[in-house]
């Protein structure tokens, strides 16, 4: 997944993520070589849709985060197997039943611009994450602390109010500077469009739709990376993004089912990689909007949709049915729940039951309303809105359209330009229904997506899910060490959330990325493929373009 940096879920497509400074080898080496521009490599990549914020605490998408997780670091970050390791943080001892967490910060790290870095930094980012104007999405964790000490330049001291199970990944979040925020509003300031951090590449320019580019820090405090630039470019559409890798002109993509099990002439100069996604995709819903505050046609629309047609037919089988919130992977998946079975008969007479028929035979259901005291028919007729560029959405949605219009149901597809989707649409609960995918962090603690309190514009509980057992479940879970015990409540929120049918649960897919062989590093483990990318670098005698 994304690094540690953002441990609540993000909207994601890219399935990639990369990791920050990776420990040194020697401060005057670069992935092996010797610490000089000319002898290293820039790598091209490719986003659907263009980034919103580079900064930490205002991204909520997934091109932001794919930036920002190699401009910025947190005190802690996830290995390659998935252990919480330091990054800024030296070392920490955790106390009174998990309630303090003492951190040791490292010494001689610099920002970008020189400053250096210390406790002060991590103070103001704590105070900017809770402070009700910062338009972030990810305060609830940091609400929860009762108080942030800085002893002195190098330490930081949390104390929680009550115990939180996934205190000390949640300080993954990337740190800000203080300097350059301090007095300022933060949704407004210029540095989210030029930031300065503390990672190992720095930002260099963004030609908004076009690129974002970032340089090697070379002062970075674990080294120099190996690659010299990172070019993210913006090429909304995934048909020519695969084009332009066949040219040479991408270094990186993440496939489709169709391009990776049809094209593997064209992958002589590239390396493929298949491991499964940390993920699920997802038809959520407006709980706001009639007639999806209704559970009885939430379900029925459940069981008018054939999940193997998408499996078998968009994803030609690189993926599997899903059932909720927690993918087979997650120790909290629940393999117990039983699906919505295709049932397009039951479909039919549950939405009957809930009152819509096909009273004039026109082959769409309809009901009576009654609004400011006037009746007056209303056809079962909404639209669904995804991404621009992402094909395999655009595809699964045809096929749900089809399957719905069998059991008397209208659904219309509208594509959206990526931003335009979140900022317009999503944020604003602009939509009858979605399909997106959440990216998950490993803690299974989801609370920004599902408690009732996340609703708010520009939280991540965009549909307003609200169940007061499944938030009870969410913040006894989050409250609870206990590993056999935090399993029980995951797995009956698993359940409760499946059947509530807030989202559809529609696949949990397989992350198809592919990369130029030229770069010598790259490495699938638990933590995923790019882990280690600060240790990437071109082979002898491969480089294409001197950066």
């Amino acid at each position: 997944m994304r690094r540690a940096a953002c441990r609540a879920a993000i909207l994601f497509f890219a399935i990639v993520s990369y990791e920050a400074c990776a420990p040194r080898r020697n401060e005057n080496t670069v992935g092996g070589a010797a610490k000089d521009h000319q002898s290293r490599d820039t790598f091209v990549r490719a986003m659907l849709g263009d980034a919103s914020y580079l900064n930490p605490l205002l991204a909520s998408d997934s091109a932001s985060g794919d930036v920002n997780s190699l401009v910025f670091n947190g005190l802690v970050k996830y290995d390659r197997d998935l252990n919480i390791v330091g990054e800024l943080a030296e070392s920490w001892r955790i106390s009174d039943g998990g309630r303090t967490i003492k951190f040791r910060l490292k010494k001689n790290v610099l920002w970008h611009d020189g400053k250096p870095f210390t406790s002060a930094d991590v103070k103001f980012t704590y105070e900017k994450l809770i402070d009700p104007k910062t338009k972030t999405p990810y305060a609830s964790d940091y609400l929860l602390v009762e108080s942030l000490s800085t002893p002195d330049p190098s330490s930081v001291v949390v104390r929680y109010k009550k115990p939180f199970a996934p205190a000390l990944e949640s300080w993954g979040m990337g740190i800000i500077p203080k300097h350059v925020f301090e007095g300022k509003d933060i949704n407004t300031h210029p540095a989210n469009r030029s930031p300065i951090g503390t990672g190992p590449f720095k930002f260099s320019g963004w030609k908004s739709d076009e690129r974002i580019t970032l340089e090697a820090f070379d002062d970075c405090f674990e080294g120099a990376p190996g690659i010299g630039r990172i070019v993210f470019r913006v090429v909304p559409d995934q048909s020519v993004q695969f084009l332009e890798l066949r040219n040479d002109s991408l270094d990186f993509m993440s496939l489709t089912p169709d391009q990776h099990n049809a094209y593997d002439v064209f992958f002589r100069r590239h390396d493929k990689f298949r491991y499964a996604a940390f993920q699920y995709a997802y038809l959520g819903f407006n709980l706001k909007r009639r007639p999806f505050d209704d559970p009885r046609v939430r379900r029925a629309i459940a069981h008018a949709i054939d999940k193997s047609q998408i499996i078998d037919g968009v994803l030609l089988g690189i993926g599997r049915a899903a059932t909720g919130p927690f993918p087979p992977q997650s120790w909290a998946h629940n393999p117990d729940v039983k699906d919505f079975e295709y049932d397009p008969a039951k479909a039919r007479a549950m939405l009957e039951s809930a009152g819509w028929r096909d009273s004039d035979k026109d082959g769409v259901l309809d009901n009576i309303v009654v609004e400011n005291g006037v009746r007056r028919k209303q056809n079962f007729e909404f639209t669904v809105m995804t991404n621009q560029g992402n094909k395999i959405r655009a595809m699964a949605a045809e096929i749900i359209q089809s399957e719905l219009a069998a059991v008397g149901i209208k659904m219309n597809i509208r594509i959206v330009e990526w931003s335009t989707f979140i900022h317009q649409f999503i944020n604003k609960k602009n939509f009858d229904a979605v399909i997106l995918a959440w990216n998950l962090g490993r803690d299974p603690d989801q609370y920004s997506i599902w408690h009732s309190a996340e609703s708010q514009e520009g939280k991540y509980n965009f549909v307003s899910y609200n169940n007061p057992e499944a938030d009870a479940l969410i913040e006894r879970g989050r409250g609870t060490f206990d590993a056999v015990e935090r399993r029980r409540i995951y797995r009956r929120m698993h359940k409760i959330i499946h059947d509530d049918a807030a989202y559809i649960f529609l696949y949990y897919p397989d992350s198809l990325p592919v990369v130029h062989k030229r770069f010598v590093g790259p490495e699938v483990a638990p933590a995923g493929l790019g882990w280690n990318f600060r240790q990437w670098r071109a082979a002898p005698g491969k480089i294409k373009y001197a950066s």
